[in-house]
């Protein structure tokens, strides 16, 4: 399944039908008086956060979206019936902005939550609605309300309490495969990871969700390589896990060009919690290892960990540290294992 994380749509809601003009007509009754119904409601269009999808590749094929119009009322005071909604199915994390990219009209963060995008014109009012005592016979009935046509977009940021940033080759898809069941894909050359990936990592009992992007390089906030698309996928994370190279011939630079690009996109995404690791330690002795790591304390102007995702040293200090970042409330905790009953 291919990644889509922004799509244009198109919605319409339903007209109302509209009110009829009609008398009743039957033998031996010499004033029938108007009986002519009311037009049905026109279909709305909701949008809806549901389980079991993480990517928007089925607006890809299919953009418009038009919810069935309200049927006319008819004779014998018969009411039209009402036209069927529309349900947009969206992942959980799906923003919905207006046309202008920029006015955000719904955040589904919650499993189930619900929201109207277009609401179904109102029924016309048939001619029986308009009877009273000085007009007992009225021939006028009101039209259908016109439906409400929108151009939106479909925004996904995904749901995760660890986001990983870094340079291309940085580490972080080894690390994801590492302490997840994920498998990016992993090789020796730059912008290996193309689409976000996400893993949950178990430590101490406890479970929680780490997202990789792919790399950002310098100017990604101008568009140079893949950008700064993939950042909003870090944006609802609880903490930032920072993975710098450890054989890159200027660690300190490689900091300070990833932080440099987290102001620049803005959002506050700077400020969250940052854990900084030293990684790929694996291919560095004592000497260079003191030497990288303190260069690094130097530019971070905090704590560094150090790590090798390949040989798995570290690995677990690392995750003890991201979950003392994280809020209980999103922690998922595993149930305790039922003793099995004796049995002779």
């Amino acid at each position: 399944m291919k990644f889509l994380d922004l799509c244009k749509v198109y919605i319409r809601s339903g007209a109302g039908g509209g009110g009829c003009v009609s008398f009743r007509r039957e033998k031996y009754i010499e004033y029938g008086g108007p009986d002519g119904g009311d037009g049905g409601n026109g279909g709305s269009v909701w949008a809806e956060a549901v389980d079991g999808l993480n990517t928007l590749i089925d607006f890809r094929y299919q953009q418009h979206f038009f919810a069935k119009n309200g049927i006319p009322g008819m004779g014998r005071q018969r009411t039209g019936a009402d036209g069927d909604n529309i349900i947009l199915n969206l992942p959980v994390g799906t923003e919905i902005l207006d046309e202008d990219q920029e006015t955000v009209i719904a955040d589904l963060t919650e499993l189930g939550q619900r929201v109207q995008l277009a609401k179904g014109g109102n029924g016309g009012f048939g001619n029986l609605h308009f009877k009273s005592a000085t007009n007992q016979a009225p021939r006028r009935a009101n039209p259908g309300q016109e439906g409400v046509e929108r151009t939106l977009w479909l925004r996904l940021k995904l749901i995760a309490d660890v986001g990983l940033l870094g340079l291309p080759n940085a580490g972080k898809s080894t690390f994801l495969a590492a302490t997840s069941n994920a498998r990016p894909k992993i090789a020796d050359y730059p912008f290996t990871t193309l689409h976000p990936n996400l893993g949950v990592v178990g430590v101490d009992n406890t479970e929680f969700v780490v997202a990789d992007i792919p790399g950002l390089i310098e100017g990604a906030s101008e568009g140079r390589g893949l950008g700064d698309l993939f950042l909003g996928h870090v944006e609802r994370c609880a903490v930032l896990l920072h993975l710098i190279d450890g054989t890159s011939a200027s660690v300190a630079q490689d900091y300070t060009t990833i932080i440099t690009e987290l102001e620049a996109y803005g959002g506050k995404l700077a400020e969250k919690p940052r854990i900084t690791v030293l990684n790929k330690i694996d291919a560095l002795d004592d000497d260079e290892r003191a030497e990288a790591k303190a260069e690094l304390e130097k530019a971070s102007g905090g704590p560094v960990m150090m790590m090798s995702g390949v040989a798995r040293e570290g690995v677990t200090d690392v995750l003890r540290a991201l979950r003392g970042q994280i809020d209980d409330d999103r922690l998922r905790l595993k149930p305790a294992e039922e003793a099995e009953p004796w049995r002779p």
